[in-house]
């Protein structure tokens, strides 16, 4: 297994959500007030729209599957259409992803996901605090978790970005585009940052971000 499998699955997990959302026809729900911690240039906002507003062409299901091409998983995520097709198949031969028996998308397994990311996480992909620098809130200072916890230390965890609006201790983010795909999907935001709650909180703070993560994923 590799680091950028985890952020596939957590992609497949809010594009599921992000489903539901449409046949419903409240996709703009998604969107907290206040989510980024960066600030937004004219090619993110663009990004963001098409987010918001898709244009759909097809019915909901054609529209759906074309979520889930590698062409778009790769636009989403920044991991390259080679190995999202690498890492689709690891998934599922493993078990973390099956496909879906209806419309032949991939999904993810959330139950083993949940279990995998609480008890073995931080010893595969581990992380620290490093130096201090600029960069985007991340594990207990991220929205999903902010005001809900107090942090102990002086700094807070940031994944370095020139474009970040926080200062804090450098966490090495779980794949190098997590800042890609953060800032194209407010659910990859909260769900990256309790990953990083996990991999680098105390109890207390592992325990809330196990909740919150049991919740997000849909875990019963």
């Amino acid at each position: 297994m590799k680091s950028q499998d985890i952020l596939l699955l957590l992609k497949l997990v809010s594009l599921r959500k992000q489903e539901q959302r449409i046949e419903r026809g409240s996709e703009s729900s998604a969107w907290p007030s206040g989510w980024q911690d960066w600030e937004v240039v004219e090619e993110e906002q663009s990004a963001l729209d098409d987010f918001l507003l898709p244009e759909r062409r097809f019915g909901v299901n054609e529209y759906i599957s074309t979520l889930y091409t590698a062409r778009k998983l790769e636009a989403d995520t920044g991991i390259s259409k080679s190995q999202i097709n690498l890492a689709l198949n690891r998934c599922l031969d493993i078990g973390l992803a099956k496909k879906d028996r209806k419309l032949g998308v991939p999904r993810a397994n959330v139950r083993a996901l949940f279990e995998f990311i609480v008890f073995g996480l931080k010893y595969v992909f581990p992380a620290k605090p490093k130096e201090i620098t600029r960069g985007i809130a991340t594990a207990f200072a991220a929205p999903v978790l902010k005001d809900k916890l107090m942090s102990a230390g002086e700094f807070v965890p940031i994944w370095p970005d020139a474009k970040g609006n926080t200062k804090g201790q450098a966490v090495e983010p779980l794949y190098k585009s997590v800042g890609h795909a953060i800032r194209r999907d407010p659910e990859m935001y909260s769900l990256l940052a309790l990953v990083d709650a996990m991999r680098l909180g105390q109890p207390r703070e592992k325990a809330l971000a196990a909740d919150l993560l049991k919740q997000s994923l849909g875990v019963s």
